[in-house]
């Protein structure tokens, strides 16, 4: 059975919902009162977070980033997972489908308090928000690890042009992701205002969001100037590339136009009658390249 109590005091029950099941969302209902939209809305992988009142039921959609890495970065969920938090009186339920690291260390963290007896639900909540938080603050430190890793191998070693892009657009999505989330969490870090806590203790969690979000928004300028500095690095060596190709072209296009007028099948051509022609011609394209090549490296080209 997934639904259980993690904190009880006389104060307050926290009670926790694993990857629920259409009979959990149920029981819920029934034993709690709460609106069959509101837990659907746990359940659905891609929903945004949000804030809702309804009757007795104040209702946290958040979401925290989670470690699983996805192929495809399309959408919210493939960076972060939905935790539901509902406050009913002297009753907090979280709502999950996934294991979170928010729940795993606050309930850590209240199992370690010395002072059980004066927490409440709304605190537990607060606790839970800065964990949430917290996550992308983890994942932010290890996309700047992974950033200074990528720019090593791009000035400092050979590595493939293709690789490094993709990887590049992969950490792109992820902030854009990442940020996205961020942004949009707003509405439900401001709505715990309107719970009985202390306004200094809500506004550290405003400035942890705040925080995240300018790490992101930092992170993705980042990758974007990673990306141009790459591409522009790409086109300096396909440029040194050409210029190599077109000094060897100048350099056999004398000797080329040479051997084209004498391999043409004309019956006067006194040159071709010369008992030293050949030697003298291939002497002249040897001295023309030489001269090519001189002229080059004093231009320092």
């Amino acid at each position: 059975m997934p639904i259980k109590t993690l904190f009880h005091n006389h104060q307050c029950e926290w009670v926790d919902v694993d990857a629920p099941t259409q009979e959990d969302l149920n029981f819920l209902q029934e034993r709690y009162e709460i609106n069959k939209l509101l837990l659907q809305d746990t359940v659905d992988p891609n929903h945004l977070p949000k804030y809702e009142e309804a009757d007795h039921v104040k209702f946290f959609l958040t979401r925290e980033n989670t470690e699983l890495e996805r192929l495809n970065l399309n959408s919210i969920s493939d960076v972060s997972t939905k935790l539901g938090i509902f406050i009913i009186g002297k009753t907090i339920i979280t709502v999950h489908r996934l294991n979170t690291q928010s729940i795993i260390r606050t309930k850590s963290e209240l199992d370690a308090s010395k002072t059980p007896d004066i927490i409440t639900v709304e605190r537990i909540a607060l606790r839970i928000a800065h964990k949430v938080i917290k996550t992308f603050d983890t994942e932010s430190i290890n996309i700047l690890e992974l950033l200074d890793k990528i720019e090593s191998e791009i000035f400092l070693k050979k590595t493939s042009h293709t690789n490094q892009i993709k990887r590049l657009y992969k950490l792109k999505r992820k902030t854009g992701l990442n940020l996205r989330i961020l942004n949009i969490s707003s509405e439900w870090v401001q709505s715990f205002n309107k719970l009985p806590l202390d306004h200094v203790e809500v506004m550290d969690l405003v400035d942890k969001q705040k925080d995240a979000i300018a790490d992101f928004e930092h992170l993705n300028q980042q990758v974007t100037n990673l990306i141009g500095m790459f591409l522009a690095i790409s086109d300096q060596k396909n440029n040194e590339s050409m210029k190599i190709l077109s000094m060897y072209s100048v350099y056999f296009l004398p000797i080329t136009f040479i051997a084209g007028v004498y391999g043409m099948n004309f019956h006067n051509m006194p040159e071709l009658e010369q008992k030293y022609g050949y030697y003298v011609c291939l002497t002249v394209m040897i001295l023309i390249v030489l001269f090519t090549f001189i002229y080059f490296r004093r231009k320092r080209m």
